[in-house]
Parts: C-alpha cells; structure tokens; sequence
C-alpha cells in the first residue's frame, strides 16, 4: 500500500524522501481538479448551444481596500505563518503525525504575526496603485463557467461537512463514543453525504446566476461520476477502510489473467487502524497493519467502474437535449454501480419490517427510482414538444 506520497514516490523512482501530505488527500485533490475540468467544458458547451448565458456583474473600481479585508488578509497569515513556520522547526514531527499536527493548536507564534503583517501591508500596498481619486462602478460580462471558483469552494466544503454528517449517522455508536474525533479529521467520509450538500450548495450558487437547477445537474453528471472514480484510487492505493467484506474463495480459473489483489486483498501498510487489523511482524513506522483475511478490494472495483462510466456519459452527452435527462441517467447509473457493490462491501446494516439493508443501499435505490422518474420525465417532454412541431 502507499499512506503517504513518499512511500508512492519511493515504490515509483526508488527514492526516500520524505514529503507531506498522505495519497488518499493527494487523489481527493485530483478528483478536484477532474471534476472543475469536466464542470468548465460542460459550461462552455452549454453556452455554445444557448442553454446557458453570460451575465452582467457590478464592480467597483479604484475604492480604498476596508479594514474587513486588511483583517482577513492579516488573519490568513497568522494562520498560515502560525502553522508554516512550525512544520520547518519540527518538520520530523509534522511527517509522522499531519493531520494531528494540523488540527491541533501548536504553531509558532512569532511566524503567525510576522506573516499576518506581511500579508495585511501586501494587501494594502497592493490596493494603493489601484485606487482612484473618484471610485467607478461599472458592469461587467461574466461567463457561466467562470462561476466555478466559488463553485467549487461551496461544494467541498459543504461536501466535505455532509459526508462528516451522513459517516456519523452510518456508524453511530462510533459516533456516540467519540463524537469529536468522528466529526474532526479527514477520514470517515460517505460519498452520499457529501453529493447530497454538495449539491445542494451547488444549485444554490448556480440558480443565484439564471442556471435552471436540472441545467445544472446535467453539467454537473459526468464530472462527479469522474471526480469519484478518482476518489476511489486514493481509498485503494491508502487502503482508508473502504474495502469489501472477506473473500477466501480461491480465484476463478476464467480470472487467472488478474493480479490476485484484484480478486482479494490483505490491504498492507493502510491507514486505517481500526479491527480487523493485524500487526505485520518486522514492520517498522505509522502503518504496519494488514487485514486479518482478504477482502474484495472494492475500491478499486468503484474507481474502474467510475471511469468507464463517466466515459460513457461524456460520448453521449451531444445526443441528449432535455434538461434533467443526462442527470437522470447518471443517478441509475451510481444507483446500481453503488448498490450492487454494497453486496460485497463492509458497511453498517439496518433492519427495518425483516429487511436487512445498509444506508447506501437504501440511497442508491432512492437515486436509480429518481433517476427513472427525470429520463421518463424528459423523454415524454421531448415527445410532446416534437408532436407539437409536426402539429
């Protein structure tokens, strides 16, 4: 396995450097950064077939900066200097433990005032060659995909608060023991909390600016089902506990062509030291777990699946004209990929009238039913506007 990016560079090059930042926050970014490049061609070919509009915007021009921003300026530094100038002094110390060192309250005080003074006169200084004696107001011509800065900032962070919300509903007693560590901390994410709030920051930035919620969500389709393939490659390579339940059958014969991780996976050397891990003997360092039996790596199951279906929304995204069908489609699509492979995916159970079902599969099936209901929906619309036509 690969927990940090230094052991996925050593695997890589061969080489031992040791580097911040752990590989399944590496891949989350990335799947950042697909899902804003799939979002902006979208936009843009949206507003090539009039779908979308450009907008006027007022700005003003040449006004003196506000002490709000000098603060804000000044407050990021502190922050930013607080924490950077620590990490150089105790570098060994912010490599064994980022997270904990991140979160925690430690820094360095005489680097959080300096840089908070650096920035706050940057700011100034900056806005003084700006600033006019007679301050102008004017509008300006913005593009649809230009909104996607702000986009994108509301969608992680309610995203990132939703899978917080939905992962502590879905284990609950861990929940209940440890509430502060459950909501504190970048592991213990539910995709499904986090499409859902995401989304909904999303549609509420999108309608603020004249885009029809369904426009929306049709733009929005095919990049989170590739922003999540790539997601998936960061739980698989870090092994974040989002595997499958055990798997002892020996490979198929038909299978033999397969590297046996694929079939069933021990996951050595993951992030996750919750049972059932077991030490592995001989190892030295933070991630010297491996599973007590294999499991099915479905991670890497999602992440395949993910990819080869975002390629399949993104060849058919011309052919469909109706708002709300190319999300439509992409809701049965997670639905079933998602569902099906709850079947073989470790995951808390609820029992409800003698059914058995985990939280995922209850949303998945919600998301294919709606998913039926915008194509349906779509396509009788497309009907009677074509009926009309020949009228």
């Amino acid at each position: 396995m690969f927990p940090t990016i230094s052991s996925l560079l050593h695997y890589l090059t061969g080489l031992n450097i040791a580097l911040p930042g752990e590989t399944f926050g590496f891949f989350v970014a990335l799947a950042f950064i697909a899902a804003y490049w799939a979002f902006v061609q979208e936009f843009k070919r949206k507003e090539r077939l009039g779908v979308v509009h450009p907008f006027e915007k007022e700005v003003t021009v040449g006004a003196p900066i506000t002490s709000g921003e000098l603060a804000g300026n000044a407050i990021f530094g502190f922050l930013l200097g607080y924490k950077l100038l620590d990490i150089v002094f105790n570098y060994h110390a912010f490599i064994a433990d980022q997270q904990g060192f991140i979160l925690s309250g430690r820094g360095n005080w005489p680097g959080g005032i300096i840089c908070a003074a650096i920035f706050a006169y940057w700011a100034y200084a900056e806005n003084k060659k700006q600033v006019l004696p007679q301050p102008v107001t004017k509008k300006v011509m913005v593009h649809p995909y230009q909104l996607m800065g702000s986009i994108l900032v509301w969608s992680a962070v309610f995203g990132f608060a939703g899978a917080k919300i939905f992962n502590a509903l879905e284990n609950w007693k861990d929940f209940m023991a440890d509430p502060v560590g459950m909501l504190v901390g970048f592991s213990g994410l539910t995709f499904y909390g986090g499409l859902i709030c995401g989304g909904a920051a999303v549609l509420y930035i999108a309608n603020k600016h004249g885009i029809k919620p369904l426009t929306m969500l049709d733009i929005g389709g095919p990049g989170m089902m590739l922003s999540y393939g790539i997601g998936r490659i960061g739980c698989q390579m870090s092994g974040d506990g989002d595997w499958g339940i055990p798997n002892l059958a020996p490979k198929p014969h038909w299978l033999n062509f397969l590297p046996d991780w694929m079939w069933t996976f021990r996951f050595p050397g993951n992030v996750n030291h919750a049972d059932p891990n077991v030490y592995v003997p001989g190892c030295v360092g933070n991630f010297c777990n491996e599973l007590a039996q294999p499991v099915y790596p479905t991670s890497f199951y999602e992440s395949v699946i993910c990819i080869l279906l975002f390629f399949f929304l993104w060849s058919i995204r011309d052919r469909i004209k109706m708002p709300g069908v190319m999300f439509g489609i992409y809701l049965i699509l997670n639905g079933i990929e998602r569902f099906f492979i709850e079947r073989i995916r470790v995951n808390t159970k609820y029992h409800l009238f003698g059914i058995s079902f985990t939280q995922a599969e209850l949303i998945s099936l919600c998301l294919v039913i709606c998913g039926i209901l915008l194509v349906t929906t779509g396509l009788n619309r497309e009907k009677k506007m074509a009926s009309k036509a020949h009228a």
